[in-house]
């Protein structure tokens, strides 16, 4: 009798978890039980992978992003305070974690303008790829914050909610920012295609 408890406890075990609210894993993680993390990941895996796939538009940046979270999120465990809920916290995580990618990929010259690159030389004019590369040049000229949401919009095509979520800023903020970065970026534009000859205006 006693072996056929053993050999069930690690079933009891897990439901008893899957039945913990994410706050009570949380703190059981904390305690040093490992498999309570596990828990959170099973629980939140699928949203995590969901939202860095909108960042990133590829799978395999987004289950890379998705695991890189998950670690980020368990080394700061210790600063998550409860004063919101474990999913809105880990959102916030993966949402950093992926703008940071973005940011490091577009310094490097990785991000373009165009999400599909490869229809340009089918379905447009080679003055649509140039006009592409002009205005991906103009974005990063931007001031770090508007070029981070332009990118994240127009290139990644992330919506206003979740941008505003990511950077932590109110929805009226995102919008007026959004609004100056249009200006900005229309200005530098022009000037950019004054400075390289009336030809880019074709």
């Amino acid at each position: 009798m006693a072996s056929s408890r053993a050999a069930t406890w690690p079933n009891v075990e897990r439901a008893r978890m899957t039945d913990d609210s994410d706050l009570a894993l949380v703190q059981r993680t904390r305690a040093g039980e490992v498999e309570a993390f596990s828990e959170l990941v099973r629980r939140h895996e699928r949203i995590v992978f969901n939202l860095a796939f909108r960042f990133m538009r590829d799978n395999a940046l987004a289950e890379d992003m998705a695991q890189e979270a998950f670690l980020k999120a368990y080394r700061l465990l210790n600063g998550f305070r409860g004063d919101c809920s474990f999913s809105t916290w880990l959102y916030r995580v993966t949402s950093s974690v992926c703008l940071t990618e973005l940011n490091r990929r577009k310094r490097r010259g990785e991000v373009e303008l165009t999400p599909s690159h490869e229809d340009d030389a089918s379905t447009g004019p080679e003055a649509t790829n140039d006009m592409s590369e002009l205005v991906r040049r103009c974005v990063t000229k931007l001031p770090e914050r508007y070029a981070t949401i332009v990118s994240l919009y127009y290139l990644q095509e992330v919506a206003y909610e979740d941008i505003a979520e990511a950077m932590r800023i109110p929805m009226g903020t995102l919008k007026t920012w959004m609004h100056r970065a249009r200006l900005q970026l229309r200005k530098i534009v022009e000037k950019e295609m004054k400075a390289h000859g009336p030809e880019q205006h074709e």
